[in-house]
């Protein structure tokens, strides 16, 4: 039974974080719970509150639970109906970070702070702080490539959070995007491909990568160099918040004179 309801909060989405505070008890409590064998064994109260979260009558009704995309947006809906109350968000107007936010900006930023602050909790070596330095990067470049956000569209419609018809960004290119990916997970996950056959492919990709950083590397010298001549042009030793604007411009006129050379 707990294998089951752990497999729902999984696919749902429902976090440890989240469960705790609809449940109103401790994580930590929550892994006590989960570690019943039995529903049935729960605190009255707490399951009674999941049982309505679920959206069933009796413990023994989770096994009849089918996880797809209908079944989790009415599980969400419930979940956040019972988290938006007037006191939390009271609070979460007051936290830090999330001032001039709408409401569903704020809701979907908690959730996203609650996903990642969990998974670092519950990290018992370095896979999970990896991943959650990846997924940093990952929003650090977002903006830089198109192709990065149909990634996220592929793995929400791969993972049931979002119809796979459903286009949020260019249609066309998301629809080639996702067939390419399909296609490419597909091969990946049949063993289609070997370690032997792909070492020229990946050679190619490590060659590409390391000739970006090169240009990036001197980038930021060539940038650290203009800045050192605007400062001396100007006069200046130090960068604060009363020159940083006089100095960009310089930069911005010294690289204009490197052009017209």
């Amino acid at each position: 039974m707990m294998d089951k309801l752990n497999d729902i909060l999984r696919e749902a989405g429902i976090s440890k974080v989240k469960l705790s505070k609809y449940l109103g008890v401790s994580r930590q409590m929550i892994y006590n719970y989960l570690e019943v064998e039995d529903i049935n064994k729960w605190p009255k109260d707490k399951r009674v509150l999941l049982l309505n979260l679920l959206g069933i009558k009796k413990a023994e009704d989770i096994f009849d639970i089918k996880v797809d995309t209908d079944y989790i947006s009415a599980l969400d809906a419930r979940l956040n109906s019972s988290l938006n109350t007037k006191d939390s968000a009271v609070k979460e107007e007051k936290t830090v970070g999330f001032e001039g936010l709408g409401k569903k900006q704020k809701e979907l930023l908690k959730n996203i702070v609650d996903a990642v602050k969990e998974n670092l909790e519950d990290s018992k070596n370095d896979d999970n702080i990896n991943s959650m330095k990846y997924l940093y990067n990952f929003l650090q470049a977002m903006n830089t490539s198109r192709e990065l956000k149909y990634i996220l569209a592929y793995v929400a419609k791969e993972t049931c959070f979002e119809e796979p018809t459903k286009f949020v960004f260019d249609e066309d290119e998301q629809f080639v995007f996702e067939s390419i990916m399909f296609t490419a997970m597909t091969l990946y996950n049949n063993g289609g491909t070997s370690k032997t056959k792909l070492a020229e492919a990946h050679k190619r990709f490590v060659n590409k990568i390391e000739h970006k950083m090169d240009e990036k590397l001197s980038r930021t010298m060539e940038l650290n160099r203009i800045r050192l001549q605007a400062m001396q042009e100007l006069g200046y030793t130090v960068v604060n918040e009363d020159n940083v604007a006089e100095i960009s411009e310089k930069m911005a006129e010294i690289e204009t004179r490197k052009v017209g050379n």
